[in-house]
């Protein structure tokens, strides 16, 4: 059984709450940090730094996290959303009971995000997922363009060399043939 620091006291509370939840599912696996590094894309230094509140933990780790301990991934996410708004710089602050109703909305908001998208699989947040996605999909289609261009482009430079031989001239099969045919009765 792990034992933890005390989360620092800077830690918003939402993300207080999403740190704390992943580590009751850590333990629940009953993976070391090395062996949920070697089943997972993030390493045991990331783990270490996501459950002890230092860095906030991305999407797709949570995930993969509540799918290894059989966690509700709608609750996960919802909380994970939370804590990502309390983590950035001008997230939310609570201050009172409203702040707690505005919560408890975005909360649900996201979890019925969750279940509706829940097919569509695990997704970073935020703009840079589609800046990175739009710039990716871009080289692509440069790289097949320029491909389809090299193999149009190819077979009639071929061609044309082929096709721009004089009529006179034989090729080195024609020639051994020619040479073959008059030494031979």
């Amino acid at each position: 059984m792990t034992r933890w620091q005390p989360l620092p006291d800077s830690l918003p509370r939402e993300a207080r709450h999403l740190v704390e939840q992943m580590r009751v599912l850590k333990g629940r696996t009953g993976l070391s940090l090395a062996e949920l590094a070697r089943r997972t894309a993030y390493s045991k230094s990331s783990w270490q730094r996501y459950l002890s509140g230092a860095k906030p933990p991305p999407r797709g780790a949570a995930q993969v996290l509540g799918r290894l301990a059989g966690a509700d991934q709608a609750r996960l996410l919802a909380l994970w959303e939370l804590a990502e708004q309390a983590w950035q710089p001008g997230g939310p602050e609570p201050s009172g009971p409203l702040q707690d109703v505005a919560a408890a909305a975005a909360a649900a908001a996201a979890a019925a995000d969750a279940v509706g998208g829940a097919g569509a699989g695990p997704e970073p947040a935020g703009g840079a997922y589609g800046r990175w996605r739009t710039a990716a999909l871009a080289a692509f289609a440069v790289i097949v363009l320029l491909v389809a261009g090299l193999l149009w482009a190819l077979p009639r430079r071929a061609g044309d060399r082929t096709g721009a031989r004089p009529r006179g001239v034989l090729s080195r099969a024609g020639r051994s043939r020619r040479a073959s045919r008059g030494r031979c009765p």
